[in-house]
């Protein structure tokens, strides 16, 4: 016996849902949670700098769970755990590997990006808005993940 597949409205609300709620957890987990040892920390090339990242990445991970859970509970949504799981899972570690900050800043100058990602002028900073945009690239796939 397979299991009824989710009506696509259902799908929809959840991954609108999901998305909103992944999103807003972030900025919480990176803005507000995350320690200024954590963020000044996370991307040297040491041990200190790893644990200051994976620290960051514990909370920020634990903060889009409980919203998740929260969320999705408070809308009526039923999302299965597995999918959950599976998003989380994608998002820390895609977390961690973009705030170890060498892994982005290859990919930038592989693009042809290099000198944006080192813009620290004109009132904008390159390595963080590319950051963000990544996150929000990942926190979508996440989002689908969730909604199946």
């Amino acid at each position: 016996m397979s299991t009824p597949t989710p009506h696509p409205a259902s799908r929809a609300a959840t991954f609108a849902a999901a998305y909103a709620l992944l999103r807003a957890s972030a900025d919480l987990a990176d803005h507000w949670i995350q320690t200024d040892h954590q963020a000044g920390t996370k991307g040297d090339r040491s041990a200190v700098g790893r644990r200051a990242c994976a620290a960051h990445v514990a909370t920020y991970t634990t903060t889009q769970a409980a919203a998740l859970l929260l969320g999705t509970r408070l809308l009526g949504l039923r999302p299965k755990l597995r999918r959950v799981l599976t998003a989380l899972a994608v998002s820390a570690a895609t977390h961690y590997l973009a705030d170890r900050r060498v892994p982005l800043l290859r990919a930038a100058e592989a693009t042809r990006r290099g000198n944006f990602a080192r813009l620290a002028d004109h009132g904008m900073n390159g390595a963080y808005i590319l950051d963000q945009s990544w996150h929000h690239i990942v926190e979508t796939c996440a989002a689908l993940i969730v909604a199946g």
